[in-house]
């Protein structure tokens, strides 16, 4: 069974059977007809995934591997903020007349500071880091700009990633691990979208600086289901579960921003099948 089922369906669980609801209080998001969109939701919620020991996809439901790749490479290495740069439609509902989702995610990824090594913008700080001074407590990106929060489109989700390395005795390579930060997310929507995006991206990083991807920790302050996704996540939650599927990058690959959809090798992915129309809040 795949861990990242299990963890999926005990959080699900634990949010449906503890969380606390928001129903009668004012809430930003509404549905599509005006409603107020409520949660339930738990605060503090972590899940630990070790690549080292499965890649963690769903297999309840397909996650679109492929294209939650697209949705990295958008932001850290094409460094956009323009869903004309994005093969999916994800965005576009955040998007203006010209594509843009204001000054969020890549647009924060590619700006550039000044170090004592030169400019640098947050992604190419990153890669440089990780390769000079790898065991620095320092190396992260951040997109949660105060000063440009209001020319975003939408304020980011998961806003911070943390790269920390460690070296294992029996291994002849370190080891890269990611925190990622996430101020809120909706769990039937984005989690597993999320949580197999950020593990592409701990990948292509590390083949990048010749280190083995190790644990992703993702840490959300805000988990919810969505009160018209209760019954969709209580049926979601009782199918069967299958193994993980081996997801592997093309070994020839070596740079960053060389890495295409392409180099996402997916390998026996078996799953339940996909749940559509899900209604999103806005």
């Amino acid at each position: 069974m795949s861990k990242a089922d299990q963890q999926f369906v005990a959080m699900c669980r634990d949010i449906l059977d503890h969380g606390t609801t928001t129903e009668g209080q004012k809430v930003r998001p509404v549905w599509e007809d005006g409603t107020p969109a409520y949660t339930i939701k738990n605060f503090g919620v972590t899940a630990r995934y070790d690549l080292r020991e499965e890649f963690p996809a769903l297999t309840l439901r397909r996650t679109a591997l492929k294209s939650a790749m697209d949705e990295i490479l958008w932001i850290y290495q094409k460094k956009s903020n323009n869903v004309h740069d994005l093969n999916s439609h994800i965005w576009d509902e955040w998007a203006d007349e010209t594509g843009s989702i204001g000054k969020a995610y890549g647009y924060q990824i590619g700006q550039k500071s000044h170090y004592a090594e030169g400019d640098f913008d947050q992604m190419d700080r990153v890669l440089y880091d990780l390769k000079h001074t790898p065991y620095s407590r320092r190396i992260m990106t951040n997109t949660y700009v105060f000063s440009d929060l209001s020319e975003m489109h939408l304020y980011p989700c998961a806003y911070s990633v943390t790269y920390n390395v460690t070296q294992r005795p029996q291994d002849d390579k370190p080891t890269l691990n990611m925190i990622l930060n996430q101020r809120s997310q909706d769990i039937l929507a984005a989690n597993n979208w999320n949580v197999c995006q950020y593990a592409i991206l701990l990948m292509m990083v590390a083949q990048s600086v010749d280190m083995i991807p190790g644990e992703l920790l993702h840490v959300i302050a805000d988990a919810h289901i969505y009160d018209r996704h209760v019954d969709i996540v209580r049926e979601l939650i009782e199918r069967p579960q299958f193994a993980a599927p081996k997801v592997t990058l093309n070994p020839d690959v070596h740079d960053f921003y060389a890495f295409t959809t392409d180099d996402l090798i997916v390998e026996g992915y078996e799953h339940g099948p996909q749940v559509k129309n899900i209604p999103i809040a806005v």
